[in-house]
């Protein structure tokens, strides 16, 4: 009952507990290297025999090593897999989940440990998780070149090639490819919100689920003068022949000193604040049009969405040290005029934060504009085009005597997946976790469950007159930090943000 036999070949997992069966590894495309590198995904080639899948492949290339996951090494090349777990029942169709892990699109892996399916599994899904080409390789862009060639969005049409190999061979692990619901969170969320507007991933997927969706794409021209930065820390020309010349590693080097040069620059403009330097490119082609477009267009609207964001994402990055430190009120100006926000908008947030210091405002303002605006704006403008539409924050913090945890970024997710007792994710959640932390948990993956399953996660729809959320709290009486004079501050911001 342990193998499963796909196209490619016959895959042998293990049992993740009594009755969850977990297959790891399993390539869904050629390794994007050497002939195949900066190319769009190749078929996987077959293998005989039964393959061993109980250990994660490898990651993409990077230079984050995060708890619980492996590191990248120069040597690893066959990256492009799929991770399942499944309850296997004989004949079974059940929903499919397929998890998109975010990371900026520079970091990242579906190893780590938050990211377990056996819970999900438990409440009656089959869940697929999957890696893909990141920074340079998977979204830098390639000047000069034939599209068909080097195409951009590598890392994107990774993805469709994934939900691809999900079609045809998911029904061999229980799964009903009619039936698949596409989630992610931060970049992979934003991934999620671009797959829904790509032609190459039409009729691949029928819900989605994306949390804190962070909001920027860029355009050729915002890509191609990143691609000469990074082409110069490398020492190799910005051409097609000088960047596949460069090693991987390179490449990841260079980025690393390009971000690296921004944080130390105060007056490097929106950058400094917190150096992203890949996104998905507004290429006309594989991406034909940003999210926000799409769904406002009805693109969007034959397919279900959950949105979810927290309600102080941004002070996940102050805490890690990755958002630049604005503890003044000539930083907070700059910071606005560099992100070309209006007037009056830092001020309604003061007015909102009376006895807040400089910081926690800048965390706030810098936390909405790359995800929680942008996440309210994606629900709404999917019910308005028709499309049925679901809103959720999460707001579960804990004070305690040695650390306070907020609502921040990335701290949903362990519990949406139902993986709360991990010493590695015990920063996220501000230590081991309490009996009301694994209410919560029950409570989200059944709200994903439900969603994948039927499209109904619990709660009313967005109406297009109303935005009504569902907040995730241990709390009798959460609290939700949206009032409506905090969002009409935004009302003047054009999304999506597009300056570097």
């Amino acid at each position: 009952m342990d193998t499963f036999k796909t196209k490619n070949g016959s895959a042998q997992g293990f049992r993740a507990s009594t009755d969850v069966v977990a297959v790891l590894g399993i390539p869904y495309a050629a390794p994007p290297f050497g002939a195949n590198r900066f190319r769009e995904p190749l078929p996987a080639p077959a293998w005989t025999g039964v393959r061993d899948c109980t250990d994660f492949g490898p990651v993409a290339p990077q230079s984050a090593q995060l708890p619980g996951a492996p590191a990248w090494s120069p040597d690893d090349e066959d990256i492009l897999t799929v991770n399942i777990w499944t309850p296997a029942p004989e004949g079974g169709r059940l929903p499919v989940l397929v998890w998109i892990h975010g990371g900026a699109y520079t970091f990242g892996s579906s190893a780590q440990p938050d990211f377990n399916g056996t819970e999900l599994a438990h409440a009656g899904l089959v869940v697929v998780t999957l890696n893909y080409r990141l920074g340079f390789e998977g979204f830098g862009h390639i000047p000069a070149a034939e599209a068909t060639t080097y195409p951009d969005n590598r890392g994107l049409l990774d993805q469709v090639a994934a939900l691809c190999w999900v079609r045809e061979n998911i029904a061999a692990f229980g799964g009903d490819p009619g039936n698949v619901t596409v989630a992610g969170q931060s970049s992979g969320a934003a991934s999620v919100a671009c797959l829904m507007v790509m032609g190459r991933a039409r009729g691949l997927f029928h819900r989605a689920i994306a949390h804190s969706a962070a909001s920027p794409c860029y355009t050729l021209e915002i890509a191609a003068a990143t691609t000469r930065e990074v082409a110069a820390a490398a020492r190799c020309p910005a051409t097609p022949e000088g960047l596949t010349s460069a090693t991987p590693q390179s490449l990841v080097i260079a980025s690393d000193q390009v971000v690296d040069d921004y944080r130390r620059n105060p007056a490097s403009g929106s950058r400094h604040y917190d150096p992203s330097l890949y996104a998905p490119i507004l290429d006309g082609d594989v991406l034909p049009t940003d999210p926000l477009t799409g769904m406002a267009a009805g693109v969007t609207r034959g397919v279900d969405l959950l949105v979810c964001h927290t309600t102080q994402e941004y002070w996940l990055l102050d805490a890690v040290g990755s958002s630049a430190k604005i503890t003044t009120d000539e930083q907070l100006a700059l910071f606005a005029e560099d992100f070309g926000l209006p007037d009056g908008l830092v001020a309604g947030y003061r007015a909102a934060m009376p006895h807040a210091p400089v910081l926690d405002v800048y965390l706030a303002v810098f936390g909405d504009l790359l995800f929680g605006e942008y996440s309210n704006r994606l629900v709404e403008l999917h019910a308005q085009a028709g499309g049925r539409a679901f809103l959720s924050r999460f707001d579960r913090r804990r004070t305690g005597p040695n650390a306070v945890v907020r609502a921040w970024h990335c701290a949903d997710i362990p519990f949406a997946f139902g993986n709360l007792d991990s010493d590695c994710l015990a920063f996220l959640i501000g230590g081991a976790p309490t009996s009301a932390d694994h209410g919560l948990a029950r409570r989200m993956v059944r709200a994903w469950a439900d969603f994948a399953t039927t499209g109904n996660p619990g709660w009313p729809p967005v109406s297009n007159s109303t935005t009504q959320a569902k907040i995730w709290s241990t709390d009798d009486a959460p609290t939700d930090d949206k009032p409506a004079a905090v969002r009409a501050l935004w009302g003047n911001v054009e999304f999506p943000v597009l300056c570097p």
